[in-house]
């Protein structure tokens, strides 16, 4: 007999942590001429800097110091202003920082395909692969090239790993997707002029970090309560300014309508506010942004998100499907589907996301439950060209579904719902679900999905519950002869004594279901001396139906 598939370990869901930071946006309308040119000005000179310094740091490598940071930081000084020196090496060093973990993630990644390659290329043309690992290529001509690719892989990781231990990272200020597009104007549809405009108001800079205790929140772009906005001008520029103290006050005002009483209690108090001037080429807008840190705030405990049910969410490449189910993890009403398309550009689907998770959101707080069950997906190493080979459509698949930014998405848009998210183990709820809930749930005026199902197996897991419906009868030397029952109700559970639901047909010939003399009486129709609810292998879930 061949042996079982052996199942994963699978990991106890957890309550997500709240987010961190806030961010609010507002545009800067009614702008003067002045005013457009004095920022204009201001984010060229500044971006200057920052490349500049943006080269020393990645000149410095690995030799990098509190020193060497102190240093650059008096270079700038010199032509800007203390603060906005700070700000500039800060944004530096982190954008130095998130080039060196991609440049990590992209060794590991060529290490996952070398392997793949080197095991594959071991077997036999034609070896059928296992559940364990996969088998050789399908033809002579696939093992060769696959060989080639091997070679070029190898050649890949080797130069990654010399720059990983140099200290070299590749950084493009402005995007390297905008600059690829340098070169392809017509498939864009821009002129050269129009791309050149992007690329440099792309590479400005005009961001400027909180200081707690300062005036506002912050020194060099102050943002008063009713929405005055405040430049403090470099040194070179201080001939620009239009108030006292080099600084240079905007025409308009600016009022954010989302979390304003937030922001305003923020600056009334003087703490902390970082503030980021953006121009959009492509609209010709300016926008502010503010952006602050909120204090970490202990998670609720598990127990009491699962005290009033739960919605579990199954996430795909087109849509969410939620199912509600109460405390006994049973599902209640039908299933929901909220979907969403993940075609066009960056900003349609994050649009589309976001109006996807609201409406999840608002028919959660709807229902009235306290959290949302959603998988804990991460398919960074799941959509290799090595490991799925031939399926590019599947690889695309999970490539283009956006697990990170919706985790980030949801939790931060939760958090102002007042509902907290769990997170689960992923393995086997769509194949279990299926098994065990799409059949049961479906019915002549609803079909339900294999996502509905796998909706339904991630909140059972979110609530502490075994997925599958149904438990093993009383073995055959016990009453009912592995008879019918499903799973039976916890000791705790009120109403576990009483009788039970009358059973539509026939149960004899001369007595119909639910009509008998001992039909309310459980102990009666037991044949033992004990009720079937006293029995050892009870469950501690209600049952979905008798």
């Amino acid at each position: 007999m061949a042996d079982k598939k052996q199942l994963r370990v699978i990991a106890e869901p957890f309550v997500a942590p709240g987010p961190s930071g806030v961010a609010v946006r507002d545009r800067l309308g009614h702008l003067t001429e002045q005013d457009e040119e004095v920022l204009r000005l201001v984010g060229e000179h500044l971006g200057r800097l920052a490349s500049r310094d943006l080269a020393v740091r990645c000149r410095d490598g690995l030799d990098h110091s509190a020193d060497t940071w102190a240093v650059r930081k008096r270079d700038l000084t010199g032509e800007s202003s203390s603060r906005w020196a700070g700000s500039i090496t800060k944004a530096t060093h982190e954008q130095w920082a998130l080039a060196r973990r991609c440049r990590l993630a992209h060794i590991q990644s060529l290490e996952a395909g070398v392997r793949t390659l080197m095991h594959r290329l071991s077997q036999p043309v034609g070896k059928k692969g296992t559940r364990k690992a996969p088998g050789g290529y399908r033809s002579q001509h696939e093992w060769f090239m696959k060989s080639r690719r091997l070679r070029t892989l190898e050649h890949r990781l080797q130069a990654a790993r010399e720059e990983w231990e140099a200290g070299r990272v590749h950084v493009v200020r402005g995007g390297r997707r905008l600059l690829n597009i340098r070169h392809h104007l017509d498939a864009a549809q821009l002129t050269e002029a129009e791309w050149r405009q992007r690329w440099e108001a792309e590479r400005w800079f005009l961001q400027a970090d909180g200081e707690s205790g300062k005036r506002f929140g912050n020194e060099t772009i102050r943002v008063t309560p009713d929405g005055e906005v405040s430049i403090k001008l470099p040194a070179p520029l201080a001939g620009h300014a239009n108030a006292p103290h080099g600084r240079y006050v905007l025409a308009c005002r600016v009022r954010f309508a989302h979390r304003g009483t937030e922001w305003a209690d923020r600056v009334t108090a003087d703490r902390a506010t970082a503030y980021r001037v953006h121009y959009d080429a492509g609209r010709g807008r300016w926008y502010l942004t503010a952006s602050w840190q909120r204090p970490a705030v202990t998670t609720v405990p598990i127990e009491a998100a699962r005290a009033h049910g739960m919605i579990g969410v199954d996430t795909n490449a087109d849509h969410f499907a939620a199912y509600e189910l109460d405390v006994h993890g049973n599902p209640v009403g039908g299933p929901h589907r909220f979907p969403y398309d993940l075609t066009g550009t960056a900003g349609h689907r994050d649009a589309q996301i976001r109006h996807a998770l609201t409406r999840l959101l608002h028919w959660a707080r709807q229902r009235g439950v306290r959290a949302i069950a959603i998988e804990n997906l991460d398919f960074a190493a799941e959509k290799t060209r090595e490991k799925h080979g031939c399926r590019k459509r599947f690889r695309q698949l999970i490539s283009g579904m956006p697990t990170g930014k919706l985790k980030a998405r949801l939790v931060s848009m939760a958090a102002e719902h007042g509902l907290a998210i769990i997170a689960v183990d992923p393995a086997y709820t769509s194949q279990w679900g299926a098994q065990h809930w799409q059949q049961p749930l479906t019915g002549n005026t609803r079909k339900t999905t294999r996502h509905d199902a796998a909706a339904v197996a991630i909140g059972r897991r979110a609530l502490g519950h075994p997925i599958r419906r149904r438990t093993a009868p009383p073995p055959h030397d016990q009453s009912d002869r592995a008879g019918h029952r499903t799973a039976q109700a916890s000791s705790g559970t009120r109403g576990r004594e009483e009788t039970r639901p009358r059973i539509p047909g026939p149960r004899t010939r001369s007595v119909r279901a639910g009509c008998g003399a001992n039909a309310g009486d459980q102990n009666a129709q037991h044949r033992s001396e004990r009720s079937a609810e006293h029995e050892s292998w009870k469950q501690d879930s209600l049952p979905l139906s008798l």
